[in-house]
């Protein structure tokens, strides 16, 4: 016989401070009353009783209780009844109490899935994943067979190791048994695949339940909504209205939140019909959800006009409304919001200041940015990784590095978005290896890189040309899925600045989708790497396709119908550039000059410069690089007063283009002046090309001393181009022995250009020296250097026809070749005589 008396009043003590006490006395009364039942019987009777007591009782404030509880159960004999003893150890799993449930259940008879289930499900509530999934092989080990509670934390500690792989071995078997159809099973799998992003393994899940309630049809649609999927988005919510599960705010707050991402203004405004008629229109989060859509759909009248009517505001709320002024450009409002927030009594988060911070940048200074940051610090706003990421965002782009830097080691909060801040800052100031350390940094430290990483990365490897890198990179974009059209667009630059236009054009004509900037950077690309018949026609083929040009389309068009001197090419665009109003655009109109001036029609060029607003230091460049490039070097010192006297300050491709002028025009004495005024009264620090332009300022009036010591004089060490430049004045003016000089150093700088070895062998040539000119063509053949024909080009009727020296492939080549022998024949006739580029060998010339 069981001491039922001293079961029946630990019963009471458990209840003593709890709502159950009713309950419990009839519960103590039953089990005094069943006393004299046998053994076996006792023990069926008592058990629910007693599980029912075990329930109402897990809290940890009554583990004291629980154990006597225990004690006495052990005591009066009842340990060996499995459910029980089960039960005992759920609860210390229930109250946190690991260990004791340890304890207990190397003592049971472990032959069921109950105390197996009990202990995985408390170590995943202690965060011991591994040691969850352990112990659930270890049931497997043992031949017990799991059940339907088994899974949901089987499933659940596999996403707490983020360990999709192992969760699809587990789903694999939960499939086996029959349990895929269950709801809880069913849940905990949807959610795994879903916050992991295999959103198409979740939406197989969700179709195959018989039943989904309100909370499984949220978690399908926040699915969607965190990758960005608007359609599939859409289509589970309007799948879900007319099922029997009805949307509550959960879904109308998640729902809205992706039409704000999106921008999509005429979804969202029916939505906010449907929360009125649902009576979801005072639900907070819905509310301010409703603020967060309308303001970055650009609607910030709408978005004002309810946060105005709503009864009570909090952080979300204000958050929302100061993110859509800041977003849409307002951010001279953006100021006084913050100010009328902090009047209202709402204390700004981390979130506010993230929000607020790029606004401070755009309308004030660096001295505000600290200001703010202060405040940060002062009111010991929590720093989240949103709020690291704005500050160190904000500091690279008022190009204070250090300060950004030293936010970054702070503290641990770290994580993908801070590190690609980091990467994108270092490279908008130009430090492109100290972006690519980090991006291997966040590799090593077990981060996983996103889409907006690997596009901010790429460009580093881009401007360091480093193409093993960026084909790396490229490979696991395509393992991971992280391809999109502003990773697209890097990976064509990418491989269009490392010198590969043929991987870069293969690339961009199997991308899916492409947007202005990716067709941008691809016309670029070929008019910047001497391909501009192929940027012409990639700009037809982007009007065609139905992308919409915007200033940077034309500029980079109109740069390479001036690269191929068509005229035909850039009148058609100036007359789109006119109908479509972008003649008010600086680049636009700066890129029309540039294109008329390449063209011979420099009249057309001032007219255009004349009939620009807004003029800037590009703009007047170019004015003053059009009349320089036709010889009018007067003109260009009178613009550039001009330019002075309307206040626009000169920079160093303005001097640069003053003393390239002076150059062609024999001003050297102008050219001298310039040069210094740049560095002594406007502070602009002379760069390589500044030298090498005085190098041909010395070198074509013949004083090539001068240009060498200038050379010597430089603080850096010249490149090939300063030393060519050397070498193309000394054959024009015939020192063999400063070619020779010149010629060295190209051969240790760029010694695959056969440009140089031509320019040194016409030297000697010029000079007599036969020997050395043979030398010099077999130091070609030995080098493998062959000489890269020259192209010439004409536009004729809207066509471009190139040629080369002694070119046949030419349709009309016969013809063409007839033509000119009939006119070589009259200006013989009128005197004149022929000068060959490079002198004949007396020999040859005797047989003439």
């Amino acid at each position: 016989m069981y001491n039922t008396s001293n079961l029946c009043s630990i019963f009471r003590l458990a209840f003593s401070r709890s709502k159950f006490m009713h309950t419990a006395t009839n519960i103590c009364n039953n089990v005094i009353s069943k006393s004299h039942l046998l053994p076996p019987e006792t023990q069926d009777s008592l058990t629910p009783h007693l599980e029912s007591l075990f329930r109402a009782c897990s809290d940890a404030s009554l583990l004291q209780q629980v154990r006597q509880v225990h004690t006495q159960v052990v005591v009066g004999g009842m340990s060996d009844v499995c459910s029980l003893s089960s039960r005992i150890l759920g609860l210390y799993v229930l109250c946190g109490r690991i260990k004791d449930a340890e304890n207990l259940f190397f003592r049971l008879e472990l032959c069921y899935a109950l105390p197996w289930n009990w202990m995985i499900r408390g170590l995943y509530m202690l965060g011991w994943f591994d040691f969850a999934l352990l112990f659930y092989f270890k049931m497997l080990g043992n031949k017990v067979s799991p059940d339907k509670y088994t899974f949901p934390y089987v499933i659940k500690a596999c996403g707490g190791l983020n360990n999709v792989p192992l969760c699809m071995v587990v789903h694999n078997m939960v499939r086996l048994m029959g349990f895929h159809v269950d709801l809880f099973v069913g849940s905990a799998l949807i959610k795994l695949y879903a916050d992991n992003g295999y959103i198409h393994d979740a939406r197989l899940v969700f179709d195959e339940l018989p039943l989904r309630d309100t909370i499984l049809w949220n978690v399908m649609l926040h699915g969607y909504v965190k990758i960005g999927d608007f359609g599939n988005a859409m289509g589970t919510f309007r799948d879900m209205r007319t099922s029997y599960s009805k949307p509550n705010s959960v879904t109308y707050t998640c729902i809205l939140s992706i039409c704000a991402t999106k921008g999509k203004f005429c979804v969202g405004a029916p939505l906010h019909g449907l929360v009125i008629s649902s009576g979801f229109e005072f639900d907070p989060q819905v509310a301010n959800t409703l603020v967060a859509m309308y303001s970055k759909c650009g609607n910030l009248l709408d978005a004002r006009k309810l946060f105005n009517t709503m009864s009570q505001t909090d952080t979300v709320s204000w958050n929302g409304l100061i993110a859509g002024y800041v977003q849409n450009g307002f951010t001279d409002e953006a100021a006084p919001l913050f100010n009328a927030m902090i009047s209202a009594g709402v204390k700004p988060d981390a979130v506010t200041f993230a929000s607020f911070l790029p606004s401070i940048l755009k309308s004030g200074s660096l001295k505000h940015c600290k200001e703010v940051h202060s405040y940060i610090v002062r009111h010991r706003v929590p720093f989240d990784v949103y709020l690291k990421s704005a500050l160190i965002d904000i500091y690279f782009k008022s190009g204070d590095v250090k300060t950004a830097y030293k936010i970054f080691q702070q503290n641990t909060l770290v994580d993908v978005a801070v590190c690609t801040a980091m990467i994108s800052g270092y490279v908008l100031n130009g430090l492109n290896m100290e972006a690519i350390n980090i991006f291997r940094w966040l590799i090593k430290e077990g981060m996983v890189p996103n889409c907006l990483t690997m596009a901010s990365v790429l460009p580093a490897c881009a401007a360091v040309a480093a193409m093993k890198l960026g084909k790396e990179l490229h490979c696991d974009i395509l393992k991971k899925r992280l391809e999109n059209v502003n990773v697209g667009s890097a990976i064509t630059d990418m491989y269009a600045k490392c010198g590969r236009l043929d991987l870069a054009y293969q690339f961009f004509r199997r991308m899916s989708e492409r947007d202005s900037v990716c067709w941008n950077s691809m016309l670029s690309s070929f008019s910047q790497n001497g391909k501009p018949e192929m940027a012409i026609d990639l700009f037809r083929q982007m009007g065609i396709s139905g992308a919409k040009y915007d200033a940077v389309s034309l500029s980079s068009a109109l740069s390479a119908a001036s690269n191929l001197s068509a005229l035909y090419y850039g009148k058609e665009m100036h007359a789109y550039v006119t109908r479509n109003a972008f003649g008010f655009d600086t680049f636009v109109a700066s890129a029309l000059i540039d294109m008329y001036s390449k063209c011979g029609k420099l009249a057309l060029a001032r007219c255009v410069f004349d009939l620009m607003d807004g003029k800037n230091e590009v703009s007047w460049n170019n004015i003053i690089a059009a009349y320089g490039n036709h010889g009018f070097a007067r003109e260009c010192l009178d613009l550039f007063h001009e330019m002075l006297g309307a206040r626009i300050h000169p920079d160093h491709v303005t001097f640069l283009v003053i003393v390239s002028a002076c150059g062609h025009a024999g001003l050297v004495d102008e050219g001298i002046h310039y040069f210094r005024c740049m560095t002594t009264e406007y502070g602009i620090c002379a760069r390589m090309e500044h030298y090498a332009c005085m190098v041909d300022l010395y070198g074509r009036a013949g004083r090539l001393h001068e240009a060498f010591d200038t050379i010597k004089s430089m603080p850096f060490t010249p490149d090939a181009g300063v030393w060519g430049t050397l070498l193309g004045a000394c054959r024009l003016h015939g020192n063999v022995e400063l070619a020779k000089l010149a010629s060295r150093h190209l051969q240790e700088l760029d010694p695959k250009n056969s440009g140089y070895y031509v320019l040194l062998s016409n030297v000697h040539a010029d000079a007599g020296e036969w020997a050395s000119v043979l030398k010099i063509r077999s130091l070609m053949k030995e080098k493998g250097v062959q000489k890269i024909p020259g192209y010439s080009w004409i536009d004729v009727n809207g066509g471009t026809h190139m040629f080369s020296a002694a070119d046949g492939n030419h349709p009309d080549s016969f013809e063409i070749y007839l033509i000119l022998k009939s006119l070589l024949l009259e200006l013989r006739k009128q005197g004149y005589v022929p000068q060959p580029y490079l002198p004949l060998h007396p020999q040859i010339m005797g047989k003439h």
